[in-house]
């Protein structure tokens, strides 16, 4: 396949530059890290309280139940492709509850951030387990309750042994985000393709296209790596 570079950048640039094709790119751009960003706060959250229900002594009834209740959610979001749930949620559960008219863009960040708290939930589940047992019984021993020792002693070891691994998450989310599409969202994916569509020429904004997750990824490594150093250097005081 001969493929014109001078041609096939004069056409980007006219649809992007000229034609002020940029501000598309822009918007997917911003719907893409609303999507990874906010989908990982949500993540965080709902990992952290179904791992708790995974590491808590299943001595009552009640902890039992949240147990199995977790096993079930986190088996339908891994065993699951995130294209199939943004579907069955946009198109067939939000018209059966009457919530047809909630924005695409909405869908996509609950449904992205449902799907990293199944994840997060066995990472940081992996994360507690690694604090030392010790940890939990000297709280208890200072009179705070298994829930308090959790939220205060535990948890805040556990974040730190599994930063690395809640970056590669976050790389994921920003990766998978390309999927959104498909709900009508237009990502910063979707706005290289319209990009291509308006002339057919999809060289040029493919291979940039590449290059800006690229750049995304290569920033979350380094703040990452920032941020793991910082915490080290506050363990040695």
């Amino acid at each position: 396949m001969n493929i014109n570079l001078g041609k096939a950048w004069s056409l980007f640039y006219k649809v992007v530059v000229t034609n002020n094709g940029y501000t598309r790119i822009l918007d997917g751009l911003k719907n893409t890290i609303l999507i990874a960003v906010i989908g990982l706060i949500i993540g965080i959250f709902i990992g952290t309280l179904l791992a708790v229900t995974k590491v808590v002594p299943r001595k009552k009834l009640f902890a039992k139940v949240m147990s199995t209740l977790t096993d079930i959610y986190v088996g339908f979001f891994r065993g699951t492709p995130m294209v199939v749930q943004l579907l069955v949620f946009y198109y067939v559960l939000l018209p059966l509850l009457g919530l047809s008219k909630v924005p695409a863009l909405s869908v996509a960040i609950v449904t992205f951030g449902m799907n990293s708290g199944a994840y997060v939930c066995e990472i940081m589940r992996s994360g507690i387990l690694s604090v030392d047992k010790g940890q939990m019984e000297a709280g208890r021993a200072l009179g705070l309750g298994y829930g308090r020792t959790m939220l205060k002693v535990v948890i805040p070891q556990a974040v730190k042994n599994i930063l690395p691994t809640l970056g590669n998450e976050f790389i994921s989310l920003v990766k998978e985000t390309s999927v959104a599409s498909f709900i009508t969202v237009v990502d910063l994916t979707r706005a290289f393709q319209n990009v291509g569509a308006a002339n057919y020429e999809y060289f040029i904004p493919y291979i940039i296209l590449a290059l800006c997750y690229l750049v995304i990824v290569y920033l979350i490594t380094w703040a990452v790596k920032l941020l793991e150093r910082r915490m080290r250097a506050s363990d040695r005081r």
